[in-house]
């Protein structure tokens, strides 16, 4: 089974002014536990998220992967694994397939992990992530870091809310874990 996880306001903490750098991404605490814990449960973990800072210059491409190596790397010394990070480098007047609540990303995912992604778990703190795993057939999660709080305010939709990443996990893990591995 996949989980897909937003990035900013679910694995590290948000801010107003883009995460710029490696050394601005901060992990929210508990969530590269968390991770590693689905990984290790036999869950696929992919990212999916809207990096618009790229098109708007406020960082480079290097420096994005700077931050996803550092996030592999939390996760993988946590005894964990991120089987993809895929993101949306587009600003959002571009118009693009790819860029959340547009369902390019979860599209891509689908296609390199040959699943499905229906009723596959989709955490986010944006109506933009409720509204792409509504729109493509995940099961929305909203977790109440980042912008999860304001989000749930203006929410029309039914979905699950959790404190943060971590208290999902423990949710999902406590009841179904699968049998099988990445």
């Amino acid at each position: 089974m996949l989980v897909v996880l937003d990035r900013d306001g679910v694995i590290n903490i948000d801010s107003d002014d883009y995460i710029k750098s490696v050394d601005e991404w901060k992990p929210i605490p508990g969530s590269i536990e968390a991770i590693a814990r689905l990984s290790l449960a036999g869950y696929r973990v992919y990212v999916a998220t809207n990096q618009s800072g790229l098109a708007r210059n406020f960082f480079a491409l290097e420096d994005l992967h700077k931050m996803h190596q550092k996030l592999e790397s939390l996760v993988s010394t946590a005894g964990g694994y991120i089987s993809g990070i895929y993101f949306c480098p587009h600003h959002p007047d571009d118009k693009c397939e790819c860029r959340k609540p547009n369902i390019g990303l979860l599209k891509m995912i689908s296609q390199d992990s040959k699943d499905t992604l229906q009723d596959c778990p989709f955490v986010g703190d944006s109506l933009s992530d409720i509204r792409a795993a509504l729109a493509y057939g995940c099961r929305p999660i909203l977790v109440e870091t980042g912008k999860g709080l304001t989000t749930l305010s203006v929410l029309d939709e039914e979905v699950e809310v959790f404190q943060d990443l971590a208290s999902f996990v423990d949710f999902l893990l406590a009841s179904a874990p699968p049998t099988f591995s990445r």
